[in-house]
């Protein structure tokens, strides 16, 4: 079969694809945990639901703008000006079927063959990918002093004359770093001294712990005109749990909004008319679900450090943020891949590997889940991997003998 360059090139979604490998073991009876996950457990708000189901119920599910619905696009407005203090007009936004295409159509609109997009590292696993789709180039930068959070000079080194955009995912998947406010105000003045593209993924934006509030990246732009460069990317999947829902949205000057939802028209049309207005139900209606997330996950962060600095071997980053946390276990395995295959082959537990983000020996846990999840997860790799531990250990009724060590 002939595939393209790019058909060749661009791998799965590991994220997306360890949920097809929790579900299919689950349907056929296997304990699985799934410490893997990208979405919290809660549901979605209420409003939201009902807004749905009340469409649904009238029969009139039909297309939509390109853009977005208005009433979806007066939400989002009222969302960035209660949350980022900026009051931005409809044709500066566009509601896409998540946030994952917002940065997509955004990325086709700006990048040409061979452009750079450099992004920090560890990195969201489709960062890289979706910079190849659009015929771009990834540039994965490591901060030089070995922490997960970068310094200006870190990114600075890394741009040349090819340079055309630079993403910022704070707080970060896959560490849950949050980085600093004086990074954030020098990366926003440095892209608007060198005419670069700044795309701010905010999606965890609000699920921050320990009393940190969200950085406001527009109060560090001098150029808020119609000519900026810098792109605000958010949506409803993970503050209000409707990760199926697909709805998120981009932020940005007229003409690039233009350019991206030309392109969204020919690729999906709008977003689907029932999920756009739950989400806009949401944005609008109360908004204690949310802090009642941050909370939960905040709690089950504490939960999950303390039990990987119990465990021999592990070093586990505190996140400030998010619903994840990266462990270094290369005490153990070196070969990420092969150590989350070798956890669900012996207990059943999944986890991301952390060379999917960029950074070998490590893994990604996540803490949406049950607090049982997170004590039993751990218990299970534990067991599977700490050679002090029992010989034997209970799955359920399932008894299970370690002959590997």
């Amino acid at each position: 079969m002939s595939l393209s360059l790019i058909g060749k090139s661009i791998k799965a979604s590991a994220t997306l694809r360890l949920n097809e490998i929790a579900a299919i073991l689950r349907e056929k009876g296997e304990p699985v945990i799934h410490l893997g996950g990208g979405e919290p457990k809660s549901k979605a708000p209420l409003e939201a639901l009902v807004a749905a189901s009340n469409l649904i119920n009238t029969g009139e599910v039909r297309y939509t703008p390109a853009d977005g619905i208005p009433t979806l696009k007066k939400a989002i407005i009222r969302y960035t000006e209660e949350f980022y203090d900026r009051l931005v007009e409809p044709e500066n936004v566009i509601a896409s079927s998540g946030a994952k295409q917002a940065i997509m159509v955004c990325l086709q609109a700006i990048l040409n063959p061979q452009e750079e997009v450099i992004f920090p590292a560890p990195y969201w696993v489709s960062y890289p990918e979706m910079v190849k789709l659009c015929g771009g180039i990834p540039v994965p930068v490591f901060p030089e002093d070995g922490t997960f959070y970068p310094r200006l000079k870190d990114i600075e080194q890394r741009v040349t004359s090819y340079t055309k955009a630079i993403i910022i995912n704070s707080p970060n998947n896959p560490t849950g770093a949050m980085y600093s406010e004086e990074f954030i105000a020098e990366i926003v003045e440095f892209c608007e001294k060198r005419n670069i593209y700044l795309i701010m993924d905010d999606i965890y934006h609000r699920l921050i712990f320990d009393g940190r509030k969200p950085i406001n990246c527009y109060k560090y732009a001098k150029d808020l005109s119609e000519n900026s460069k810098l792109i605000v990317i958010n949506g409803v999947s993970k503050m209000y749990a409707m990760t199926g829902f697909r709805i998120g949205w981009a932020i940005a000057n007229k003409k690039l909004i233009e350019a991206m939802t030309n392109i969204q028209s020919h690729q999906t049309s709008g977003p689907p008319i029932v999920t756009q207005v739950a989400a806009a139900a949401a944005l609008n209606g109360p908004q204690t679900q949310v802090e009642s997330l941050r909370i939960t996950l905040e709690n089950n962060r504490n939960i999950l450090i303390d039990r990987l600095n119990a465990f021999k071997g592990v070093k586990a980053f505190k996140p400030d943020g998010t619903f994840y946390c990266f462990a270094d276990f290369s005490y153990y395995m070196k070969d990420s891949i092969k150590l989350s295959q070798f956890l669900l082959d012996k207990v059943r537990v999944l986890v991301v590997p952390g060379i999917e983000f960029g950074l070998d020996g490590w893994v990604r846990l996540s803490t949406c889940g049950a607090v049982k999840d997170i004590t039993e997860g751990i218990e299970r790799i534990k067991w599977a991997l700490d050679p002090d531990s029992p010989n034997e250990l209970y799955i359920g009724e399932r008894k299970l003998i370690r002959d590997w060590l």
